[in-house]
């Protein structure tokens, strides 16, 4: 189905550009919809597009074999799939699945060479974003090793919650498991404790977060480590 050129750009990355080279950026792309569950990149494969994120988000699952694929990353509209393309590297380190549904600006492989041309900003841009991607992956790393599964919960809760830009959304018990790489049981027991704190409800899949606060007093401390770590290069 196609979707809208969006009235007002929404990925930060793009935003952030000066009002010229925004422009010549966006001719380069085209608004897409982003599908749940739809897989956008494969480890090792050569990308296809890059993707911008308006709404919605982004899984970025590292893949073992004989194992669920656990997520390392996830991208919304503060950054983009494919920063790696910046490096003249064609193929993708993770898979990359929508999670979020949403929308996005979606680029082939030539286009975002020639939005790079075009745009000098775009390049420094999505510079410092990879320096934030790989800052954050043995941060995720440590958190899966050292923490426990309600704190980590918690934390992987507010990062959906700022890229999903809304407070109800639909993930299961398993799929959570997936994400965290633990027991389905484990995180039974974790999604309880934050319902029993009344910081969220939760029936059949349905999640609705009750309190914003509540979920960064009981996250780990590496929710706030990542949003620094953003923070410090882009505001």
């Amino acid at each position: 189905m196609p979707v809208e050129a969006p009235g007002r750009v929404e990925n930060r990355l793009i935003e952030g550009l000066p009002n010229k080279e925004r422009r010549r950026v966006l001719a380069h792309g085209e608004p897409v919809n982003l599908t749940a569950g739809a897989i956008l990149c494969e480890p090792h494969q050569r990308y296809r597009h890059a993707y911008f994120p308006l709404t919605g988000f982004i899984s970025l699952v590292a893949t073992v074999s004989g194992h669920q694929p656990l997520e390392m990353g996830m991208v919304g509209n503060e950054g983009m799939l494919g920063v790696t393309l910046v490096l003249g590297i064609g193929s993708a380190p993770l898979r990359g699945v929508v999670r979020g549904p949403g929308t996005a600006i979606r680029m082939t492989v030539p286009q975002l060479r020639r939005g790079l041309r075009d745009s000098p900003g775009l390049l420094r841009t999505l510079r410092r974003y990879l320096y934030v991607l790989t800052a954050q992956l043995p941060r995720t790393a440590t958190c899966a090793r050292f923490h426990e599964v309600e704190a980590r919960l918690a934390h992987w809760l507010l990062m959906a919650h700022d890229r999903a830009h809304a407070n109800h959304f639909h993930h299961t018990h398993q799929f959570l498991a997936d994400m965290l790489g633990v027991r389905r049981s484990a995180v039974t027991i974790a999604a309880g404790a934050l319902r029993d704190r009344k910081l969220i409800r939760y029936a059949r899949g349905e999640i609705s977060i009750l309190s914003r606060g509540g979920h960064e007093d009981a996250s780990c401390e590496c929710y706030g480590a990542m949003i620094g770590d953003y923070a410090r290069l882009f505001t």
